[in-house]
């Protein structure tokens, strides 16, 4: 990583107005910490871009929308709160409606969501769009006297809500904590990646204020307050510390270390029954921080015996978990397909815990066999291909004859819309969305990883060279790399467990390389300008069954699962499927055809099912 002080030396430009500084290359404000135990890493957003397909077409929908919001809306509660004026602006709905108890929540995801598209795309609109935001959010918080607030609160509702979760007396259904971690997450990103020192400010003014605040608390106290959710508090508090080096952020991290849910999961024990999902994930990422940050190798096996456990006892074919936001009795796949199911926030935020984890041990591709698996046929299907603000669903249906897109308020696969849901998985949606390239690569000191295949351009900068990978998977399966630039390096390369008979050649020529399913096949050699590596994965039809019914299963070819199309047919039971009947119909799109129920049902990738109604897991038949 570059340091911090040649990085910022490097083309500065100083935009007064704003307080930016904008760094050529790499992170604008990179870390001071060194991350203890990582032995690989992933490129920063301004190292990776999407070329043409279903990502980048993903990507400029919700950029589309990011562009277009009324900040000014966005901006309300903050302004109303802090006393000051509203400047005539008109309130938002649902989830940022002036009364809902955790507004205020969505602007921390629009923050990260507009520094990423700076980071990755140089887009200014989105820059000066968190600039500006950055900035009426200083005034609030320099209001805060006035308001009646202690020295560095910033929210959209009163501080006496958080006295309220202390004395144990909260009733309004608020969850502060999960609010103030997304608006310093926010905070952070727009410093990080763009160079924004006042967000720097305002960020550290607040998380002065929860370390004064959580600092009076005795451990039982601060126990009790974590029943109540708190997003990532020990998460962003330890990014804090390694972009600061200062430990008092870490200290208030740990004070965010959940006992009823970490000590179970130190001994790798399952009592994830019952549980809020969403509640739990991000407190394992804070485990994965935690650990960079102290070397304790509790932290590691908690977040590691937590995504074990998640993976293997609490999840969907398509990679999501949850049903009715709740974990359930593990291996509960087949008794709990409801309209309900998946909720996305939860697989955004095991997509990070996941990304974490593998820094720690690059050798695994379990990782990125599961990254694969729930980016493509959950996160990249939440969104309405047919919407150019590209809104999502808050849960991905799973029930016999689901359907994106209708259901009761924010449940079933509603989607969201511009003003009137700020749902979390709308703001988590968008985050993905305008980081789809954040994990495609990585590198260690001597390698460079090939964890996903997606049509990208990355620029080694640490190396001067670009690889670029051309590829139209998963309808096809070959993807090709070019190398520009010279040296010796290792190229690894993921072979996903869903493959076999993998075929590896550079400039025409096949390699002798071991290219076992479940590995990374390594490529070690001097580089010239211009080689081509090409890999070719078969993809075949197989079943995913559920764990608690193994006559119920997903099927999937390859990576992807398939869904069937019943249209506006009502299917109200689980149809019975031919696995023998199946047949691929094209060799451009993944289109098959197949008897349902003795019926013939077209077959197509999950992540294209919106508009109609679909079937995701069957009943086996011969």
């Amino acid at each position: 990583m570059i340091g911090y002080n040649s990085s910022r030396s490097l083309l500065h430009i100083i935009v007064a107005s704003l307080g930016l500084i904008v760094s050529a290359i790499s992170q604008a404000v990179p870390p001071v910490a060194t991350e203890i135990g990582a032995s690989a890493f992933a490129f920063d957003l301004s190292q990776v871009s999407l070329t043409s397909g279903r990502f980048l077409d993903n990507q400029q929908r919700t950029l589309t929308y990011l562009k277009w919001v009324d900040v000014e809306r966005l901006l309300y509660n903050f302004r109303a709160n802090h006393k000051l004026s509203t400047n005539g602006a008109t309130s938002n709905g649902g989830w940022d409606a002036p009364t809902f108890p955790f507004r205020t929540h969505a602007q921390g995801h629009f923050l990260t969501a507009w520094a990423q598209c700076y980071a990755t795309l140089g887009d200014t609109t989105c820059r000066d769009r968190a600039a500006y935001f950055v900035a009426e959010l200083a005034k609030c918080q320099a209001n805060n006297a006035a308001a009646g607030f202690s020295a560095g609160y910033l929210s959209g509702f009163p501080e006496s809500d958080f006295t309220a979760l202390e004395a144990r007396t909260l009733s309004n259904g608020n969850v502060p904590y999960y609010v103030i971690h997304k608006t310093m997450a926010g905070l952070l990103d727009v410093w990080k990646h763009i160079g924004d020192t006042k967000a720097r400010d305002v960020l550290l003014s607040l998380a002065a204020w929860v370390n004064t605040r959580t600092s009076k608390l005795n451990y039982s106290q601060m126990q009790t307050l974590m029943g109540t959710e708190f997003g990532g508090m020990n998460e962003v508090l330890a990014d804090i510390y390694h972009q600061t080096g200062n430990k008092t952020w870490l200290t208030a991290a740990q004070r965010f270390d959940h006992a009823a849910v970490f000590d179970p999961l130190a001994s790798n024990q399952d009592q994830l029954n019952g549980l809020h999902a969403n509640t739990q994930v991000p407190k394992w990422i804070g485990a994965t921080r935690e650990f960079k940050a102290t070397g304790t190798a509790r932290y590691r096996d908690i977040a590691s015996n937590a995504w074990d456990i998640t993976i293997k006892a609490h999840s969907y074919a398509i990679g999501g978990n949850s049903q009715a936001e709740h974990f359930h009795e593990p291996n509960g796949i087949a008794s709990h397909l409801t309209n309900d199911t998946a909720e996305a926030c939860n697989s955004y935020n095991m997509l990070k815990l996941t990304r974490e984890l593998w820094t720690l041990n690059p050798s695994s591709t379990a990782y990125f066999d599961f990254y694969e698996r729930t980016l493509i046929n959950h996160l990249l299907g939440q969104q309405n291909p047919a919407d150019s603000h590209g809104h999502i669903t808050y849960f991905t249906p799973l029930n016999p004859g689901g359907r994106r897109g209708v259901g009761p308020a924010w449940g079933g696969g509603t989607w969201s819309t511009d003003y009137n849901s700020f749902w979390c998985c709308q703001g988590t949606g968008m985050e993905t969305n305008t980081k789809l390239m954040d994990s495609i690569y990585g590198y260690d000191s001597s390698s460079l990883y090939v964890n996903l295949f997606t049509g990208s351009v990355l620029k080694w900068t640490q190396r001067s060279v670009t690889v670029t990978q051309t590829t139209t998977f998963p309808v096809s399966d070959t993807t090709t790399l070019k190398v520009t630039g010279t040296g010796d390096w290792a190229m690894n390369i993921r072979i996903p467990s869903w493959t076999s008979n993998v075929e590896i050649s550079i400039n025409g020529q096949e390699q002798s390389v071991s290219a076992t399913p479940g590995s990374y096949a390594r490529i070690s050699r001097t580089w010239t300008s211009g080689d081509t590596v090409t890999v070719r994965l078969p993809m075949t039809l197989r079943t995913i069954a559920a764990n608690d019914q193994t006559s119920v299963a997903a099927v999937a070819f390859g990576p992807v699962v398939l869904s069937g199309n019943y249209g506006s047919t009502t299917v109200s039971s689980m149809p019975t499927l031919s696995l023998t009947s199946i047949k691929r119909t094209s060799t451009s799109s993944l289109d098959f055809t197949a008897t349902a129920n003795g019926q013939s049902v077209k077959l197509g990738p999950f992540y294209d099912a919106q508009g109609f109604n679909y079937n995701v897991y069957w009943a086996i038949g011969s």
